[in-house]
């Protein structure tokens, strides 16, 4: 069966290109800041003096990613920031960052806060899985 393109000039569907693909620019000179990426769980009394909920301290059991992003010389209103289901791009006038993430997120559920005095930016993600009833019956 042939696949209909929208554009008949156009050599691939949009099906093709990875998500993210549009955000890779290898010719832009800025540097890429440092970052850490951590990860974050809700546990209570049951989880850490019983072990009820079947929870561990693997990456598999955590709800959320946390990533801060040092951003030296830099001020809140130049910082850029795009978040889709797998991939974080950061612009500053400096400073770019594309970071593809280790797991899918809910891009639509996020905070982002800058802590002026310690020039960090501290992005906070909910992690999207498809099967939640398995990882945490």
């Amino acid at each position: 069966s042939k696949v209909k393109s929208e554009n008949r000039k156009t050599i691939w569907n949009i099906e093709e290109v990875p998500e993210g693909s549009e955000f890779d620019d290898t010719w832009d000179p800025r540097e890429q800041p440092e970052y850490e990426i951590l990860f974050k769980q809700c546990v209570g009394t049951e989880d850490v003096f019983f072990g009820m909920s079947g929870k561990d301290p693997s990456t598999a059991c955590c709800e959320d990613i946390v990533i801060k992003i040092k951003l030296p010389e830099t001020k809140y209103s130049d910082i850029t920031l795009d978040i889709q289901d797998t991939v974080l791009d950061l612009r500053t006038p400096k400073k770019k960052l594309l970071l593809h993430l280790p797991y899918p997120v809910n891009s639509k559920d996020g905070r982002a806060r800058f802590l002026s005095e310690e020039e960090v930016l501290e992005v906070t993600l909910r992690v999207s899985r498809k099967f939640e009833f398995i990882n945490f019956a």
